[in-house]
């Protein structure tokens, strides 16, 4: 047990450490921690089908100012390593990830707003005195220390907690089983759900028809309707390209400004 909660401790740290340390680049994420989980854990498959579908969860998880609404990482490598170590189903794995990842957000919450508040009049100290050498070991030392501390919390977690979810979950009924994985299996859902209400506008509607009758009706992979969204993407980008170069080209702003007539507009397609 001690080797899959130093993973998951490698796991938390890189990540973070890496996120943090190349400006939100996105290592974060649960599609990506997922699968540097299930590949130090020995399961990579397992780790990207937990990866993917706790993306679409968290994908309109929004973080503002100091409040975290829940911390990924953390909760997509306890869900991994559970679902490993433990043969926890995977639908029933994704339904720990909320309540994981909430309780971690609260003590990284806690450590940045409060704890990290304890170096605050030391690098005040520093910058005016003008120490950059003293700035710059403070900038990394608690960059590191943050890391660490948020780390440890899955290192604790598996190594305390894998006996515990081993036997909650063999001592869970049948029917509330099946419940947790039902639920699970909407939990992505209610993600996008989340996303769309972020996103949504009148210009979108026809899109948002167009992926629910290729995938309610055609019976479409969700893949396959990605990459026709690309297609459309290009071909939109393209015909901007082009309406753009036509406007520096010097075209008549007659013809494409708001101003033409409807008497204009048959002498143009009748010419």
């Amino acid at each position: 047990m001690l080797y899959y909660a130093t993973m998951a401790f490698l796991v938390v740290f890189g990540c973070t450490a890496v996120n943090y340390i190349t400006g939100q680049s996105m290592v974060e994420r649960p599609l990506v921690v997922g699968l540097i989980a299930g590949l130090l854990m020995g399961d990579m498959t397992t780790g990207i089908l937990i990866g993917a579908s706790l993306e679409a969860i968290f994908m309109g998880n929004a973080s503002i100012g100091g409040v975290i609404s829940a911390e990924l990482v953390t909760a997509t490598t306890l869900t991994v390593t559970f679902a490993v170590i433990s043969h926890v189903d995977q639908q029933a794995a994704i339904t720990l990830s909320i309540p994981i990842g909430m309780l971690a957000a609260f003590v990284v919450m806690l450590l940045k707003n409060v704890v990290m508040n304890v170096f605050a009049p030391l690098l005040d100290k520093y910058a005016r005195e003008n120490n950059q050498k003293g700035i710059v070991f403070l900038h990394y030392f608690t960059w590191l220390f943050t890391c660490f501390a948020i780390a440890s919390m899955s290192f604790i977690g598996v190594l305390v907690g894998n006996d515990p979810v081993s036997q909650l979950v063999n001592s869970i009924p049948a029917a509330l089983m099946n419940g947790l994985k039902a639920s699970g299996g909407l939990l992505p859902a209610v993600g996008f759900a989340l996303l769309m209400k972020l996103l949504w506008n009148n210009k979108l509607a026809i899109f948002y028809l167009l992926g629910f009758i290729l995938t309610a009706y055609l019976k479409l992979p969700a893949v396959a309707v990605a990459a026709l969204g690309v297609v459309i993407c290009v071909v939109m980008a393209q015909r901007d390209l082009q309406f753009n170069q036509l406007l520096s080209s010097g075209v008549s702003q007659k013809t494409v400004g708001s101003n033409v007539t409807k008497e204009d507009e048959e002498d143009d397609f009748l010419s």
